[in-house]
C-alpha cells in the first residue's frame, strides 16, 4: 500500500503540489492522471526519495522510502526510462540492480525473458535501443527484487499497441496476485481499461478520487421527447447545458431525477431517460479544465 498524506511541495514562490493525499491499495491499480504540469511527477519523485517535501509524508507499506533497508525488494520504480546509462548494455543495467539487491543472478535472465527483450538485444548498448525496448528493460529493472508495489510514470511510452497490451496484461497480473501499482499516463484508454482506482490531479491539488466505476458513474442524462424546445428551456432555466445529437436525443448535464423533475413540472413528456455513459476523457477533460493549458482554446 501506498499512503500519501497532506503532500506539498513549493519552490520559492510555485506551489507544485499541494496538500495531496490519497492510498494507492493492495490487488489494485490506481491511475494517478492530471494535465502536464499538473504535480504528478514531482508527487512520484518524493514517494521514492528524489526530492523533498515541503509537508507531509509518503510511505509504502507503512515506511518512507528512504527508511525501507533494501527498497528494491518491496518497491519497483520507474519514472523516466531514458535514464538509463547509454553506454551499458541490458544485460549490465539488470545485472548492475540484481547485484545490488542481493538477489539470485537467474533473476537477469527471467527479466529479459519476462519483457521479451531477446538475447542480442540485451547485449546491446542502451544508447542504441528504441524508446519503447528501453520502457521494457525499465519495467525489467523495476520487477527484478520481486516487489510488492509498483510506482510507473508513463510506462506505456514508445510503446507498439502489442506491447501497450503486453504492458496492461502485465500490470493488471501484478495487482491481481495483490500487487499495489501506481500508473500514471496520458494514454486514458489505456487507463481506463486497467485501473480500479483514478486520482486525478489538477495544478497540484487533487481534483477527484475514488474508484473508477463511481468517478464514471452519474456523469449526466440523455433524453427523448416530442417536445425538445420546452425540455431544453426547462433545463437551461434551471442551470443546466443541453446539447441534441443527430437523432434527436437530448444530452444534458442534469442527472435523471432532476431531469424527470423538471419535465414533469414543465408537463414535457419524455420518451426515454436514462444515464449518460461518460468515458475516462471526457470526465477527465470535465474535471481537470480549469487547469488544463488549452482551456482558453477550448
Amino acid at each position: 500500500m501506498i499512503t500519501i498524506d497532506n503532500l506539498s511541495k513549493k519552490y520559492r514562490s510555485t506551489v507544485a503540489v499541494d496538500h495531496v493525499s490519497f492510498t494507492a491499495k493492495e490487488g489494485r491499480v490506481t491511475g494517478f492522471l492530471g494535465p502536464n504540469g499538473a504535480g504528478k511527477s514531482t508527487s512520484m519523485r518524493m514517494m521514492v526519495g528524489l526530492t523533498k517535501p515541503t509537508t507531509g509524508t509518503a510511505t509504502i507499506a507503512g515506511r518512507r522510502f528512504a527508511d525501507l533497508p533494501n527498497p528494491g525488494l518491496e518497491v519497483g520504480v520507474m519514472l523516466d526510462a531514458s535514464a538509463q546509462h547509454a553506454g551499458r548494455t541490458g544485460r549490465e543495467i539488470l545485472t548492475i540492480a540484481q547485484q545490488t539487491m542481493g538477489v539470485p543472478a537467474r533473476r537477469v535472465d527471467e527479466m529479459l525473458d519476462l519483457v521479451s527483450l531477446t538475447a542480442t538485444e540485451a547485449e546491446r548498448r542502451v544508447g542504441n535501443y528504441s524508446l519503447g525496448m528501453r520502457q521494457r528493460l525499465g519495467i525489467a529493472t523495476a520487477l527484478i527484487g520481486n516487489p510488492g508495489v509498483l510506482i510507473l510514470d508513463e510506462p506505456a511510452n514508445g510503446l507498439d499497441p502489442a506491447g501497450i497490451r503486453w504492458m496492461r496484461d502485465l500490470l493488471r497480473d501484478f495487482a491481481d496476485r495483490g500487487g499495489t501499482v501506481l500508473l500514471s499516463s496520458h494514454l486514458l484508454s489505456e487507463v481506463e481499461i486497467i485501473a480500479d482506482d483514478i486520482v486525478m490531479i489538477g495544478a497540484g491539488r487533487i481534483v477527484a478520487e475514488g474508484s473508477k466505476a463511481d468517478l464514471l458513474r452519474g456523469v449526466g442524462s440523455l433524453v427523448g421527447t416530442a417536445d425538445l424546445g420546452a425540455l431544453r428551456r426547462a433545463l437551461h432555466a434551471a442551470g443546466h447545458d443541453t446539447s441534441v445529437s443527430t437523432d434527436g436525443t437530448v444530452s444534458t448535464d442534469a442527472e435523471p431525477a432532476v431531469v424527470g423533475q423538471l419535465a414533469l413540472a414543465a408537463g414535457v413528456p419524455l420518451t426515454h431517460l436514462r444515464t449518460a455513459e461518460g468515458g475516462l476523457e471526457d470526465r477527465f477533460l470535465e474535471l481537470t479544465a480549469d487547469t488544463a493549458r488549452e482551456r482558453t482554446a477550448a
